[in-house]
Order: C-alpha cells, then structure tokens, then sequence
C-alpha cells in the first residue's frame, strides 16, 4: 500500500508541475517572440508519474507595427488560450483525483490502525 501512496504523491507533484508550465504559458501570452512549454506526464520505471517538459518551437503570429516612422513585422507568442485554459482545467482535475486518492489512503490507514488497537 505505501507503493501506491507514492505513486500517488509522484503524480500530484508531476500534475503541479505541468499546471506550472501552463500557467507560465498562459502568462507570456503577450510577450513578444515567447515560446510555449509542452508538458507531457509518463510512467516512469517504477510506475511513478513523470513529466516530460520541452519547449513547442513553432512560429508565433505575426503583426506589423510603428517604431517611430517605419513599419515593422514582429512575431507574437505562440501561446494559444484555446489550447492552454481546457489543458488547466484537465490537469486541475487530475491534480483534484489523484488528491483524492492520498485522502482515501490516508483514511483507510487510520481505519486499520483503529482496528488493530
């Protein structure tokens, strides 16, 4: 059972983690040339949870605007709100059922020491 407690502690760090790396996202979207983590959980060997972190390099959007008298192109994030909101609240959900996991760990460990003593 303390297998499966820390599995269970693995994937509420790794789901902290990935909602990090979309928070961030979210946060740069209006930063000039930002671009965009790629959070990916995995199995690790010993069934733990891992994350998979690695930058997304596409293209952000491109727009022109005035620097003193010139036209300038410059490139946006890539960052896009349709893609990272639903991707947080997956990932909220996950976080909230692996929580629930640890919480019915933890009671069943109190109701088994209750009745051994």
């Amino acid at each position: 059972m303390i297998s499966s407690i820390s599995r269970t502690v693995s994937a509420l760090r790794a789901y902290q983690q990935k909602m990090e790396v979309t928070a961030d996202n979210i946060a740069n979207v209006s930063t000039e040339r930002f671009k965009k983590s790629s959070a990916t959980a995995i199995e690790g060997s010993n069934g733990d949870v891992q994350l998979n972190i690695k930058p997304v390099n596409t293209e952000g959007y491109r727009y022109h605007e005035f620097e003193g008298d010139k036209m300038v192109e410059k490139e946006g994030s890539n960052v896009d709100l349709g893609e990272e909101i639903p991707e947080m609240m997956i990932t909220q959900r996950v976080y909230e059922a692996n929580l629930k996991t640890l919480q019915t760990h933890d009671r069943m460990l109190g109701s088994l020491l209750d009745i051994i003593s």
